[in-house]
């Protein structure tokens, strides 16, 4: 079986990481290169960056905070928020970045997907997908610009296509779950990753080692973690050891 992965993942804006629930009423909750220091010490495979309010205020990614975080780790580092292109793509991966994480540019121009994965590979660009559940139809529509803009996109329907366009991997944030501490949206995982070949990171929801094997027992390759781990509610490690005690094999972080 392959080792799962246990994501941090640092929201930040204003140079700040910030958590809120449902992507509203963001409090500071700390300095981006010391927190991802700290989860790296605890265990933590990899640290998820995402600038989330560069699409908002259309600019660029917050390079500089970026290196300053990437040179504080010896784990993978992704970016995200406010990668438009493969120019963009390239500075943050000069920045330090190990992958980037790819939103609302595409939706807005899919083929940048493509471009990217054909200029540094699938391995470096991540889909990353806010989904929030549309009361009508049951479905799963994708949002956009921090989870503030609606569209027409079934989140399933547009993890495939993702796929076909040559992204790597699939980061999959219920909007509905987010901030909640009651567990990862498992149906929309589940769906998600039986309609995708490539790896799924399930986001959105954790408050404890459960939420993480419930969220891998719907087909989830990794999950990411956020506010338990700022709030001191719980530690990378002592997920792991849940995880290891629930028969999920993880990377030892003793």
């Amino acid at each position: 079986m392959l080792t799962r992965r246990v994501i941090a993942c640092l929201d930040v804006a204003g140079g700040r990481v910030v958590k809120g629930a449902r992507f509203e009423r963001l409090r500071d909750v700390g300095d981006p290169p010391e927190l991802a220091a700290r989860y790296e010490m605890e265990g933590a495979d990899e640290v998820v960056f995402l600038d989330i309010s560069a699409s908002v205020e259309d600019r660029a990614t917050l390079l500089a905070l970026a290196r300053e975080t990437a040179e504080r780790l010896f784990i993978p580092l992704s970016l995200g928020g406010g990668i438009r292109g493969p120019d963009d793509a390239a500075a943050a991966l000069r920045a330090g970045a190990d992958k980037v994480s790819l939103n609302t540019a595409a939706v807005a121009r899919p083929a940048v997907l493509t471009e990217c994965a054909e200029r540094f590979g699938s391995q470096c660009v991540i889909a990353s997908i806010d989904a929030a559940r549309d009361p009508s139809s049951g479905r799963w529509r994708v949002r956009t610009h921090g989870g503030r803009r609606e569209t027409d996109l079934d989140a399933v329907a547009w993890a495939l296509r993702c796929e076909t366009l040559g992204a790597g991997e699939i980061m999959l944030t219920s909007i509905d779950a987010d901030g909640a501490r009651t567990g990862y949206d498992v149906t929309l995982t589940r769906a998600v990753a039986e309609a995708v070949r490539v790896p799924v990171i399930a986001s959105g929801g954790a408050g404890r080692g459960r939420h993480l094997a419930d969220a891998f027992d719907a087909g989830a390759d990794a999950a990411l973690v956020a506010g338990v781990l700022h709030d001191g509610v719980t530690t990378v490690r002592e997920l792991k050891h849940e995880l290891t005690m629930a028969g999920f094999p993880v990377r030892d972080c003793r």
